[in-house]
């Protein structure tokens, strides 16, 4: 276990810790989550741009199901189980949002930026697990749900708006 600030040198011990810290992006001084969620884009287009459909939509599960261990993993190294810098989380549950979106610039970035409102703001019950649920589930599943209503928004949006 570690008693400090997590550096490359924590991160490229183990694969989970890389992956954990978004490839190096967690390791951002300040607003470690939006750097996080930034790295998704690139990483989405570039499996997108080589995967079928069906297949995009399985490697995100996985990508989904692989972050319950990678964050828990990286949570119990590092002593804090849901460290600022881990961004799995982001990084998946911001990739089923841009699964649905239409691909547009200006919906992409809405995408973006609804998907960090509803991460920090966490509103019901979004903070209400998130204070619950300490583990590897508990830190993807307080994203999934900002995922969850990054989408509602953006489907709303799309019905109403001409």
């Amino acid at each position: 276990m570690t008693t400090l600030p997590p550096d490359w040198r924590f991160i490229t011990r183990h694969p989970a810790h890389f992956l954990a810290f978004g490839l190096g992006s967690g390791l951002a001084p300040k607003a470690p989550g939006t750097f996080g969620t930034l790295a998704a884009l690139p990483l989405y287009y570039l499996i997108a741009w080589f995967a079928t459909p069906i297949e995009l939509y399985l490697i995100i599960a996985i990508a989904v199901v692989a972050g319950i261990w990678i964050c828990g993993k990286t949570g119990r190294d590092l002593g804090v189980a849901d460290h600022g810098g881990i961004v799995w989380d982001e990084i998946a549950a911001f990739w089923i949002v841009l699964a649905a979106t239409p691909q547009t610039p200006l919906w992409i970035a809405a995408a973006f930026a609804l998907f960090r409102l509803f991460d920090i703001w966490k509103p019901f019950p979004i903070r209400q697990f998130d204070a619950r649920l300490k583990n590897g589930f508990g830190v993807m599943f307080d994203d999934l749900l900002a995922a969850g209503y990054t989408l509602l928004v953006l489907f709303l949006a799309q019905k109403l708006l001409p």
